[in-house]
């Protein structure tokens, strides 16, 4: 007898805070899926369900379709996070096949229990952010405030701290499916508010950080790659935000017009860059010599700082004059004469430190951020 025959087939849901994926057929432990588009939007890549009744069982998943996905170079070298209790995210057998039903993602994994999730990335739920945003709140000289809602009424979040003259800006996660930007928001947070840590010590005398650990919640909610619940990419609004397409981004735009912005990182995650990098802000209209030194010095000490960032791999600059002012980088450098930068993390590993067991992962997103403000406080210092 076959297996089919013998054992009932697995059974796949993405019905919670997320998930994405249609089911179109199951045999055994075989199944064919498809990752449904973000609401009135063609990008699609993010997908995260839970596979039942797997337990000892070499499972396949047929992810078909993704050569249409938002970035098809993102599946080559790419490896699916896979985790058995929702705490430790780990890497699956994963293969991409592009001539195969319209390209296939391919994975293959035995779970050790009966229950097991998939997801493009560890992902981080809405669930932990509120408890992010509570934890964080009642700390020592933390306020919160909300600067707005979402189209679906959820709350944009913001954590003020430290007592010092230049105000900086961290915010993430304005593309959803980029979870690796809230866990390092998460390790941002817990650094900033630990007493005993010196950095963050100075650094709270030295400025007022205003952070954003969600700036998209109705898209990560939905299980969305790239836009809010109106099919808005949020980082190409930041030029005419309204209360009717991008009321996110208006309400952080116009936080930001309150309290000025000396410093700023937009935090991300690059589905085909196996790298991480800085993009900066070259193509704005205004821009200065001071603001250009600024930058190039913060990526010269981040480097030196941290093996898992590097200057070789990245995006290539805007000419003169030709910064997208609607992208929140640009937008923010030429509004406020600001330092300000794009931050991205890979989907897949870092290939200039490779995990084989985890690739990029919760873990060294959140140990980024801590180098990335110890690296702001040498940067004050120059």
């Amino acid at each position: 007898m076959t297996e089919t025959q013998t054992t009932p087939p697995i059974l796949i849901s993405a019905a919670f805070d997320s998930g994405n994926i249609d089911v179109l057929s199951i045999d055994g432990v075989t199944a064919r899926l498809a990752i449904h588009r973000d609401a009135q939007s063609t990008f699609f890549q993010w997908f995260h369900f839970q596979v039942a009744g797997a337990a000892g069982r070499t499972i396949e998943l047929q992810i078909t379709g993704v050569a249409a996905a938002a970035y098809p170079d993102g599946w080559r070298g790419y490896r699916a996070a896979v985790s058995d209790d929702r705490q430790f995210w780990a890497r699956a057998d994963t293969v991409y096949d592009a001539d195969r039903d319209g390209g296939t993602l391919i994975i293959r994994h035995q779970p050790a229990a009966d229950l097991c999730w998939f997801a493009y990335f560890a992902p981080y739920s809405w669930e932990r952010h509120l408890d992010l945003v509570a934890r964080s709140a009642v700390q020592p000289g933390v306020s919160h405030r909300v600067l707005g809602h979402s189209l679906d009424g959820r709350t944009i979040d913001c954590l003020t701290l430290g007592h010092g003259p230049k105000p900086v800006w961290l915010y993430a996660r304005q593309h959803p499916g980029e979870a690796m930007a809230e866990w390092w928001m998460e390790g941002a947070l817990a650094m900033l508010t630990d007493p005993a840590d010196p950095h963050a010590r100075a650094l709270r005398a030295a400025c007022t950080f205003h952070l954003v650990p969600n700036a998209n919640p109705d898209g990560s909610v939905r299980g969305h790659l790239r836009t809010n619940a109106a099919g808005v990419n949020l980082n190409r609004e930041w030029h005419a935000p309204s209360a009717e397409r991008s009321p996110e981004v208006l309400a952080l735009r116009n936080a930001m017009d309150l309290t000025g912005v000396d410093f700023a990182i937009d935090v991300h995650g690059d589905e085909a860059i196996p790298h991480v990098f800085l993009a900066g802000f070259e193509g704005i209209p205004s821009r200065t010599d001071a603001q250009s030194e600024g930058y190039r010095r913060y990526r010269s000490i981040l480097e030196r700082r941290t093996p898992d960032f590097q200057t070789r791999h990245g995006y290539p600059n805007a000419r003169p004059g030709t910064g997208n002012l609607a992208m929140s980088t640009n937008q923010v450098a030429e509004r406020f004469g600001a330092v300000a930068m794009t931050l991205e993390m890979p989907f897949k590993d870092n290939d200039d430190l490779p995990c084989p067991v985890q690739g990029w992962s919760p873990e060294r997103s959140m140990l980024l951020a801590r180098a990335c403000l110890q690296s702001l406080h040498e940067w004050l210092q120059g």
